[in-house]
């Protein structure tokens, strides 16, 4: 099954709260929003997807826990980015100061913020093109570090908020890289291999 990318008229555009509540009721669905209005239908993902998502969101939720510098969100939380676009990373972490900052309500619902760390990992139904579009949102909205991980091709694409190009790694499957959550999140490192042979 395939991301479907519906195209609403201005005459049926959805607020947020309409939003809020088609993905409340359509839970089985991951549904996210680009700036323009556009509704996308994503399928759930399959077996080897989920653990290595499940991986990933472990690797960073136990670095954090040590830590205690942020919060850690996994794919099922949507993010109200600031230019309107409601996104749902694979795994993203969020500095505490700028979590607490929210209200009550804004943290039960969908958090109007844009993550500073996002990871995105590819699936067999995604598109990479389509992922690097996302990465670039999340990098114009504020997004500090932003991990592209594609074990189809194999390769990892580094966003940062102070660069314009991602930097690429193209890695064999017998040599995966060690990511380095740099300054953004001080002394994380993601080994790859893991992640990689599910």
């Amino acid at each position: 099954m395939e991301t479907i990318t519906l195209n609403l008229p201005a005459a049926v555009a959805l607020t947020d709260e309409q939003f809020y509540q088609l993905c409340i009721a359509n839970e089985e669905w991951r549904l996210e929003q680009t700036p323009e209005g556009e509704l996308i239908i994503m399928p759930p993902t399959g077996g080897e997807s989920g653990i290595r998502n499940s991986d990933l969101t472990t690797d960073l939720n136990l670095w954090n826990r040590q830590t205690r510098l942020g919060k850690v969100f996994d794919s099922s939380t949507v993010f109200q980015l600031p230019n309107g676009a409601k996104r749902s990373p694979d795994a993203a972490w969020v500095i505490r100061e700028r979590w607490e900052a929210l209200s009550a309500e804004d943290k039960r619902r969908f958090p109007p913020l844009c993550p500073d760390f996002v990871i995105e990992l590819r699936s067999q139904s995604d598109s990479l093109e389509t992922l690097r579009a996302k990465m670039r949102y999340y990098r114009t909205n504020g997004c500090r570090l932003g991990w592209l991980i594609d074990p189809q091709t194999p390769l990892v694409e580094i966003y940062r908020l102070s660069e314009d190009v991602a930097e690429v790694i193209n890695f064999s499957f017998d040599q995966p890289p060690t990511l380095s959550g740099e300054d953004v999140l001080p002394g994380f490192l993601l080994d790859l291999t893991p992640i990689l042979n599910p």
